[in-house]
């Protein structure tokens, strides 16, 4: 039986092709101005990475921000139930998940069988999301995928208190104006949004085995940051951001 996810996330489209459990096809692309565009291209490019056909799938969920944007998906689920099956579909063992995306940040604690037993999402702000990584990295006029290798280089603790992304941008002018080291700043970025995060953990109460997915969980100076906070081993599968495309999957299979 082969079956698809679609996850329209607020930035990218993520599309997983599954076939009795097994990953036979995936792309990403950004999801745009207009959404719609943007599934088709990726749904095309997720099919063609398969070798199949639309013809050759039996069920399509969809899930994201976006999911009533899907003009093919059979049934629609929630971001949360996508990730928590998905995590759970690559490690069994996963007790809590917690999904770093562009707007939103949730922590889901799940059972065995991939169902949520609970969950949190952070408060409507991108402080606490990847939105926020961003605007600081553009703040400190540094590469996005550079600020995470960059704050590891660091060799003081400096504290951003702001909690909100608009008053931590001119916490970092006052910093840049101290003559901070960038690298110093760049940690005080990861340490802020981590401590958001981990309160959200905090709130469904931490549970062992933890997985990071989400576009935010590639970057290695947020995940050595969050590892610290939570003071325990996270796992990051191999491709996070399509964890909750291939959850979305694996519910269309049942």
């Amino acid at each position: 039986m082969i079956t698809a996810g679609i996850d329209a996330g607020s930035k990218t489209v993520k599309v997983v092709v599954v076939q009795d459990g097994r990953i036979i096809g995936r792309a990403r692309g950004d999801a745009g101005y207009d959404i719609q565009p943007a599934i088709e291209a990726v749904w095309r490019e997720a099919l063609e990475a398969a070798g199949i056909k639309a013809a050759d799938i039996s069920k399509v969920v969809a899930a994201g921000a976006g999911r009533d944007e899907v003009p093919y998906a059979h049934d629609k689920i929630t971001e949360v139930s996508a990730a928590a099956k998905g995590a759970v579909g690559l490690n069994p063992a996963i007790r809590t998940v917690i999904d770093v995306g562009a707007e939103e940040a949730r922590a889901i604690k799940v059972s065995a069988a991939g169902k949520v037993v609970d969950f949190a999402i952070n408060d409507k702000c991108a402080a606490g999301a990847g939105a926020f990584i961003e605007a600081m990295a553009r703040a400190l006029e540094v590469k996005l995928e550079e600020l995470g290798p960059l704050s590891l280089q660091s060799t003081k603790v400096v504290n951003m208190n702001a909690q909100c992304a608009v008053f931590a941008e001119s916490e970092l002018v006052t910093l840049v104006h101290a003559k901070t080291a960038r690298s110093d700043m760049a940690r005080a970025i990861h340490n802020a949004i981590s401590e958001r995060i981990a309160s959200v953990v905090r709130r469904v109460g931490l549970e062992t085995p933890v997985m990071l997915i989400g576009g935010l969980a590639r970057n290695i100076g947020f995940y050595t940051s969050l590892k610290n906070m939570l003071e325990t081993d996270i796992l990051v599968p191999e491709d996070p951001d399509i964890v909750g495309a291939f959850g979305a999957a694996l519910v269309a299979a049942q």
